[in-house]
């Protein structure tokens, strides 16, 4: 996967007129979001019915004009028919970081709408391949108990295998990378200040283990910052996890238009014609 699928073609050739040309790349994992995270992810939430609201906080004064309105936070929330799932564009509105990558999106569901707080929350950062973050919020959409676990992590697990990870030799049963140990889930303690329904989550001592959540992410080089992080609440159930392990390892090409520099010159790529 380190070669050009047409060497003759380069990285980034001449832009035609109207913008950046297209081309079709792999592995999907590695392949970023095209800077259109939001969009989307957005798109997709709009044809399945969701509601989007704009919450804006700030400063207007008496005969300010609009241009110059001081505002404070903004961000964008978009709410399903039902009102037991909402996804929360965060990045605008001070987010808190993920592998030292900031969220950008936080994905939420409830049991019942006689409570306002969340069961689980799963949190992405920006290049996360936003067809991965779409299906799974496909998938959260067609649920009838978004908060009611339906299957085991093993799910997870064969989701990725399927499409050729590496269960991990330590940990088969909880860790799988891709062949080119770029990209890993795993399912272990959550990070910090991650919202779940699991009453441990905030009662864990320093000293204790947490409540097991999965997380994935993808790391360019060892040691290296990383492209992308993704974090699931303990409560978020399996088979969700599992639909955004088999879109994310899925071997299908996307279509792009702007690479991660950090990974470009590992990417299969081909012109859009």
């Amino acid at each position: 996967m380190e070669a050009p699928l047409y060497p003759d073609f380069p990285l980034e050739p001449s832009t035609p007129p109207g913008g950046h040309p297209a081309f079709w790349v792999g592995p999907r994992h590695l392949a970023g979001d095209d800077k259109r995270l939001y969009d989307t992810v957005a798109d997709t939430l709009a044809g399945l019915g969701w509601t989007s609201l704009t919450i804006v906080r700030g400063r207007h004064e008496p005969d300010e004009a609009d241009e110059d309105r001081q505002v404070l936070r903004s961000t964008v929330l978009h709410i399903s028919p039902d009102t037991l799932r909402w996804a929360q564009w965060s990045l605008a509105d001070e987010p808190f970081h993920l592998g030292d990558l900031p969220i950008a999106w936080q994905i939420s569901a409830r049991a019942d709408t006689s409570s306002p707080l969340a069961q689980w929350s799963a949190y992405f950062t920006l290049d996360v391949p936003g067809e991965s973050a779409a299906d799974f919020l496909v998938a959260l959409d067609a649920r009838d108990q978004p908060a009611e676990p339906i299957a085991g992590p093993e799910l997870v697990l064969d989701a990725v295998a399927a499409h050729g990870w590496l269960r991990d030799i330590d940990q088969p049963q909880a860790a799988a990378t891709d062949p080119t140990f770029t990209s890993h889930i795993s399912l272990g303690e959550v990070p910090p200040l991650i919202q779940d329904a699991d009453p441990r989550a905030l009662n864990t001592e320093a000293d204790e283990v947490g409540p097991a959540g999965w997380q994935a992410w993808a790391e360019p080089a060892l040691g290296a910052p990383c492209l992308w992080a993704v974090s699931f609440g303990a409560s978020v159930p399996h088979d969700l996890v599992a639909t955004f392990a088999a879109s994310l390892s899925s071997t299908a090409p996307v279509l792009r238009r702007v690479l991660p520099e950090a990974t470009q010159e590992r990417l299969l790529r081909a012109p859009a014609i």
